[in-house]
C-alpha cells in the first residue's frame, strides 16, 4: 500500500462533494444538528462507518446535499479535497462538480463554481499549477520545473483542473446553462463537461443539445455509461462517442464491441463498482478483460469520502485483485495522461514526472 502511495497518479473521475473527509462531515453535520437543519443522531453513525451500505451510501449522499449549500463550505471542501489527493501524489486532478443555485444563500452556478475556483487557490500544502487569472504574483499557485520533482527536497505539486458536471434531474435549458457557464470559465480551469446524476432519472435526449453544443465549442466531454441497465440509452451514448465514459458496468456484448472500436477510454471504479453491487464481485469485473486486450482505462475513485477510498486502495486493490505487479501498475498509472482533457504541453510535463519516478524507483 505504501508504494501505491509513493508514485505519481492520475485521477479523472473524482466527484468533489463525494470526496469530503469524514472529519469535515461529522464537523459540519453537528454544526446543522445544533441548528435543528438535521437530526445529529440520524446520520452520525453512518460518516463514522468505514463499510457503508448501499442505503447508508445515498444517506450520506443526502446529507452532503444539505450541507454545501454555502460559498464558504464550498470553498472548505475544495481545498481539503486537493489536498488529499496531493498527500497521496496525485499529480493532475480533474474535480468534478455540479454547479448548484440555492436562493437563499446567494449562490448561482457561477457563485458556486466561483467558491471552488477560490478553494483551488486556497492550498497551501503543495504548489497547484491552476489558470490564475486576477490572482496577485505574489500567489503560491505557480508552475513549479518539472526538475524539482521527485527529489525529495521540494514541494509536491498538483495539477487541479474543472469538468462541470450536468445532473440528470436537469431540465435542457439547466443542462446548456452550465455548458454556457463552462465556456465562459474556459480560461480559468474548466476543461470539459460531464453527465452524471441519478442513472434512473432523465432521458439521454433531454441531454443531447446541450453536450452538442460542447463539443461544437470544443469542450471534452465524459459520460455516466451503463450503471443501470439501459441498453437504448448505452447505445445512443457510444453512438455520441465521447472522449471518456466512466463506469460501463452493464454493457452487452455489441456495447463492448463498438467501445472496443471506438477506442474509447473507461475510467475504472472498483470500490464503488462493488460498495454499489453494480458488479458482484471483482473476479467478474470488466477491468480484467480490457486491461488484457490493452483497451485504455485509468483507475479513479468516484467518491473517495463516501466509499471510504483512496486512489493508492484502488491501485493497491488493482493489483492484488488482478495479480499486477509494480512495473505493470506503474505503466498503468502512466498510461492515464494520455486520457486527461489538457493539451500536450501539460501531457508532457506530467510524462515527465512519471520518467523521473520510475528513474528513482527503478522500474
Amino acid at each position: 500500500m505504501e508504494w501505491f502511495a509513493s508514485i505519481p497518479k492520475v485521477e479523472l473521475h473524482a466527484h468533489l462533494n463525494g470526496s469530503i473527509r469524514d472529519s469535515t462531515l461529522l464537523e459540519l453535520a453537528r454544526d446543522l444538528g445544533e441548528k435543528h437543519v438535521i437530526v445529529f443522531s440520524d446520520v452520525e453513525h453512518v460518516i463514522l462507518k468505514n463499510d457503508r451500505s448501499l442505503t447508508e451510501v445515498f444517506k450520506l449522499f443526502d446529507l452532503i446535499h444539505i450541507i454545501t449549500t454555502d460559498h464558504g463550505t464550498v470553498k472548505r471542501i475544495t481545498k481539503e479535497v486537493i489536498e488529499d489527493f496531493a498527500s497521496e501524489n496525485v499529480i493532475y486532478l480533474e474535480l468534478r462538480t455540479t454547479p448548484k443555485r440555492n436562493d437563499s444563500k446567494g449562490m448561482t452556478k457561477r457563485s458556486y463554481m466561483e467558491a471552488v475556483m477560490e478553494g483551488v487557490r486556497a492550498v497551501s500544502t503543495v504548489d497547484v499549477v491552476f489558470p490564475h487569472n486576477n490572482v496577485d504574483a505574489g500567489s503560491h499557485i505557480i508552475s513549479v520545473p518539472v526538475n524539482d520533482m521527485c527529489n525529495g527536497t521540494t514541494r509536491k505539486k498538483i495539477y487541479v483542473r474543472l469538468l462541470l458536471s450536468i445532473d440528470r434531474r436537469e431540465s435542457t435549458a439547466a443542462a446548456m446553462e452550465t455548458v454556457k457557464l463552462a465556456l465562459e470559465m474556459r480560461d480559468l480551469g474548466v476543461v470539459g463537461i460531464d453527465l452524471s446524476g441519478n442513472p434512473v432519472v432523465g432521458e439521454w435526449i433531454t441531454f443531447l443539445p446541450a453536450l452538442k453544443f460542447a463539443r461544437e465549442h470544443g469542450l471534452d466531454i465524459t459520460l455516466h455509461c451503463g450503471e443501470v441497465p439501459n441498453p437504448k440509452e448505452i447505445q445512443a451514448m457510444l453512438d455520441f462517442i465521447p472522449q471518456r465514459i466512466g463506469h460501463a458496468c452493464y454493457f452487452g456484448e455489441d456495447d463492448w464491441k463498438r467501445m472496443k472500436s471506438y477506442k474509447i477510454p473507461v475510467e475504472i471504479c472498483l470500490t464503488s463498482n462493488i460498495t454499489t453491487a453494480s458488479v458482484s464481485s471483482l473476479d467478474v469485473h470488466h477491468f480484467a478483460d480490457l486491461y488484457k486486450e490493452k483497451h485504455p482505462l485509468v483507475l479513479c475513485t468516484d467518491d473517495s469520502g463516501v466509499f471510504s477510498t483512496s486512489l493508492s486502495k484502488e491501485y493497491n486493490l488493482a493489483a492484488s485483485a488482478y495479480g499486477l505487479g509494480k512495473r505493470e501498475m506503474f505503466e498503468l498509472a502512466r498510461n492515464a495522461v494520455e486520457f486527461l482533457f489538457e493539451n500536450d504541453e501539460v501531457k508532457q510535463d506530467l510524462r515527465s514526472i512519471f520518467d523521473l519516478a520510475a528513474k528513482k524507483l527503478d522500474l
